[in-house]
């Protein structure tokens, strides 16, 4: 499996990396947080840390640290507007529920 990006996604990372001078693309992963367990991050990666899978699409490189990897593989990612805010939004397979605000979900092993 994979995490991988929709064309919109692909295109505002693209632009968000080209415009931010050393960053080298995105990095997504997890963190414990909100009222189901998990919460997806997103930030430019301004360098590749031990431990990191690189999942490279269309010239798109996707940094995803060894501890999320397990709960993020197989995302996809998208880009829209939801509200009056433009945000990236996730298909994670692995959640297997969300927080009623959408903010975090829960896995079935909520012990990884």
């Amino acid at each position: 499996m994979a995490v991988h990006l929709t064309p919109i996604a692909h295109s505002r990372v693209l632009r968000f990396v080209a415009s931010t001078p050393g960053a080298l693309g995105l990095r997504f992963g997890v963190t414990r947080t909100g009222c189901s367990g998990w919460g997806h991050i997103t930030d430019l990666a301004k360098d590749q840390r031990e431990g990191d899978t690189v999942f490279e699409q269309d010239g798109v490189r996707i940094y995803v640290d060894a501890q999320s990897l397990p709960l993020v593989d197989g995302t996809e990612i998208d880009y829209g507007k939801q509200g009056l805010s433009e945000t990236f939004t996730f298909k994670n397979p692995n959640a297997a529920a969300e927080c009623g605000c959408g903010e975090s979900f829960t896995t079935d092993d909520m012990h990884r």
